[in-house]
């Protein structure tokens, strides 16, 4: 049971903030509590009566009082973000020592546990604007699909965004080794293949690889590992709620972990080579994925067959063009070197990449097409 005394709960805040505050003397419910919130990553601060300090009670982002507790925090200030908790589910008196203490909430467990330690991880890391997240697909096979990801992460990082980038491959070798980093401390895909509740986006963030200035989760060397989709939900929806930029690198077959992660894009980006049998095989890969997104842009990417160009590309699979991806001479050797896809920020790849995150940037230019780098202006 949750009731709600006033108010829609705490408002968030961007970025991390400290743990909850707990104040109970009741053992059985402070082990419920502070297992809850093990589950939202958040580390509380826990008091047996009101904390002597006003300003730990005015500073948590949230506040849990324990029923056995309420009396003492009658005389506490008003502030959002107060919630009465008990087990007691027969309480007449529980609405009244609600109003005395302020709370928004009543909560009764077990029944509001997945409840609460959602509303605990979004006081903790903050409700602010969720990650723009960006899926990037092949039209067929070697089209250049993990370049532009890694290159679109990277130069976003560069930028300054906060940037995470994600292998949704098992198949692709690694998004990590075009990085340079498959040595990398870190955890991997098979760390979270059995996620299935909230995982909460510091902990995902901080427990993951750092790489060219963003984070990366990557597949292990080992066999493959199967992620279910609740476990791409989960990973997902942890990253998108850290705000800034989420890349994800994805497959060309779609199953039921592909449709869940296409579920959580903004834009889909279809890479696909200037040839007819790419793009008769890209016909085949977008018809599959617009069932679940329904933004899907084309990246056109040289050489051409005579007659084709980039327009032609797009408007043979009917859908918006992003522009066309250039070449880039060296990257192959630059990669050797430790230089990740993007990483010369006056290489072409980059300022393609960089004039994406503008046009994403831009309000009233969603469906427009980039400028060719180094060529005419945007469509």
């Amino acid at each position: 049971m949750a009731g709600s005394c006033a108010g829609e709960g705490a408002p968030g805040a961007e970025g991390q903030r400290g743990g909850p505050l707990i104040v109970t003397e009741d053992a059985d419910l402070l082990d419920d509590l502070l297992r809850l919130c093990a589950a939202a990553g958040a580390v509380p601060e826990v008091h047996h009566g009101p904390p002597g300090e006003k300003e730990s009670w005015e500073r948590a982002p949230m506040i849990l009082v324990g029923d056995d507790a309420a009396r003492g925090c009658r005389g506490a200030s008003r502030r959002p973000g107060v919630m009465l908790v008990g087990r007691d589910q027969d309480d007449p008196g529980v609405w009244r020592r609600a109003v005395e203490i302020g709370a928004e909430y009543v909560l009764r467990l077990p029944d509001s546990e997945g409840w609460l330690v959602d509303q605990i991880a979004n006081a903790v890391e903050g409700v602010g604007r969720s990650a723009l997240t960006v899926g990037v697909m092949g039209g067929r096979g070697g089209s250049g699909a993990s370049t532009l990801a890694c290159a679109l992460a990277v130069t976003a990082a560069r930028s300054g965004r906060r940037a995470m980038l994600i292998d949704g491959d098992p198949l692709g070798g690694g998004i990590d080794v075009m990085l340079g980093g498959e040595e990398s401390e870190g955890l991997r895909w098979p760390d979270f293949a059995r996620s299935k509740g909230r995982l909460g986006g510091g902990a995902l963030e901080e427990s993951l690889p750092a790489l060219h200035g963003l984070r990366v989760l990557s597949w292990g060397r080992e066999d493959e590992v199967i992620v279910p989709p609740q476990a791409m939900r989960s990973v997902l929806a942890a990253a998108r709620r850290l705000g800034g930029v989420v890349v994800v690198d994805l497959p060309r077959r779609v199953d039921e972990s592909v449709a869940e992660a296409l579920a959580q894009l903004d834009v889909g980006l279809l890479v696909v080579p200037g040839e007819l049998r790419a793009v008769a095989a890209a016909q085949r890969v977008a018809s599959v994925a617009r069932r679940v997104l329904e933004d899907l842009r084309v990246v056109a990417r040289g050489p051409y067959t005579a007659g084709l160009d980039e327009q032609w590309v797009a408007q043979a699979l009917g859908l918006p063009l992003v522009g066309d991806l250039p070449p880039e001479a060296g990257l192959p050797s630059a990669q050797d070197s430790g230089v990740p896809p993007g990483g010369n920020s006056r290489g072409t790849l980059a300022r393609f990449c960089a004039a994406f995150w503008d046009l994403a940037d831009s309000p009233g230019r969603s469906n427009g097409s980039l400028a060719r780098p180094g060529g005419g202006g945007a469509s």
